[in-house]
């Protein structure tokens, strides 16, 4: 953890709060939130996308996994660190996806403990509704210039940074 001088930081209930006065501070603060109001948002999409379609048989976490595992064939630790399921367990989802059919699975020769998941043609169906929903929200985006200032391209590699430095905390940790 990054060491701030008692000037820095204020208490606030629990938590640390940064100065008012600590600009830097306050803009990774709002990134944060920033970032779990974008993921639930982006869950809400989903839902709402698949509820339209009439399609009430799969969360939105459950169509995020099949759209991460794409057209790879992973283990559920990979398809795990792939994307972010807050609050959910990949286990349990992905024994739900293979009892609908929108999954199948098969032990692994080498590790017979491991379990190595693909889509099925259903679960490319809803592969594809999810990659169509965020192309046009990318189209829309780009249409009204929401992309380009700053480019988005430059918003990613401060994000990539930022995932890396997390990654970098953790293994510190440990």
């Amino acid at each position: 953890m990054l060491a701030q001088s008692s000037q820095d930081v204020r208490s606030a209930g629990d938590a640390l709060v940064p100065d008012q006065g600590s600009d830097n501070s306050q803009a990774y603060l709002e990134t944060l939130q920033l970032l779990e109001r974008m993921h639930r948002l982006m869950l809400d999409l989903v839902k709402d996308e698949f509820e339209r379609l009439r399609r009430n048989d799969l969360t939105p976490v459950q169509a995020l996994l099949l759209y991460n595992l794409g057209e790879a064939e992973v283990t559920a630790g990979e398809l795990r660190s792939r994307g972010m399921y807050q609050g959910s367990n990949v286990s349990y989802n992905l024994k739900k996806l293979v009892a609908m059919g929108y999954v199948s699975h098969e032990r692994c020769d080498m590790d017979r403990r491991a379990v190595r998941v693909r889509l099925t043609p259903a679960g490319q169906e809803v592969r594809d509704i999810v990659r169509r929903l965020f192309m046009r929200h990318a189209d829309g985006l780009a249409m009204s210039g929401v992309l380009d200032d700053p480019p988005i391209e430059l918003v990613n590699l401060q994000t990539r940074r930022i995932e890396r430095f997390w990654t970098d905390q953790i293994r510190y940790i440990y």
